[in-house]
Order: C-alpha cells, then structure tokens, then sequence
C-alpha cells in the first residue's frame, strides 16, 4: 500500500495546488482515465468544501489531505478544523425547489462519483473519507 499525506492552509488561492498535488500521484498510476477524472472532479469539491465550508476560508487553520492506493481501492481522506455539519440536512441539489439554487451541488456530485463517503466528526474537526474501488 502506497500513503501520501499533505498539509494545506484553509486558504481558497490554495486550490489549484491541492488539486495539482493529487492529480499529480494519480496520474501516475495505472487506472482508467473514468477513475482519474471522478478523483480529479471530487477532489475540487471536497478541497473547496473543507476550506470554504469546514474552515471557512480561516488561513490560520489547515486540511490535511492522505491518500491510500492498494490494489483494491484509492482512498482519500480531507481533514478540515471546523465545527461539522449535518449530512442529512444538506438539501437535495435535485429536488425542484433546489434546482436553481447557486450551490450545494458538491456532496451530491461527490456521492454519485465514489464508491464509499463517509464523514468522521470530532471536537478536533471533521474528516471526509472517499473511496474508489479499483
């Protein structure tokens, strides 16, 4: 097993390198390109949704990103220092009354890319697990 771990400062400007940080490891694997790019489209969101949401944009605080590759599943983890939320209260992007609506988008397009989402939450902040089988 292959582990990577990161640390970033909750800083929107900071995108791009996270991004860049893990596109840059699963593009050297040995996985389809469908893979690649759910990964590519899920890590935007959950590094957008940890600073934006998790630390809201506090650059005093950070995300710690890891990264686990077997050769059965790619899991990546994104650890923010905010207070948590509700999972079940997130409206549902889908419905009719949310459908115009400028956000809440990232979980729903974030479920229907992974195979696993679990969410971890702690006084110390909270943890979203994302996995890929391969």
């Amino acid at each position: 097993m292959k582990k990577y771990e990161r640390t970033f400062k909750s800083d929107p400007e900071l995108l791009p390198e996270i991004e860049n940080y893990i596109t840059g490891i699963i593009n050297s694997l040995n996985i389809s390109e469908k893979i690649k790019n759910s990964i590519a489209l899920v890590v935007a969101e959950a590094a957008a949704n940890s600073i934006l949401h998790g630390n809201k944009s506090d650059s005093s605080k950070n995300i710690n990103v890891r990264f686990k590759i077997s050769k059965k599943q790619i899991c990546l983890s994104f650890t923010d220092e905010g207070a948590g939320f509700k999972p079940e209260d997130v409206p549902d992007p889908t419905m009719p009354t949310n459908i115009l609506k400028g956000g809440g988008r990232g979980i729903h397009i974030m479920k229907n890319l992974v195979d696993d989402i679990e969410y971890k939450f702690s006084d110390k902040g909270t943890e979203l697990i994302l996995t890929f089988k391969l």
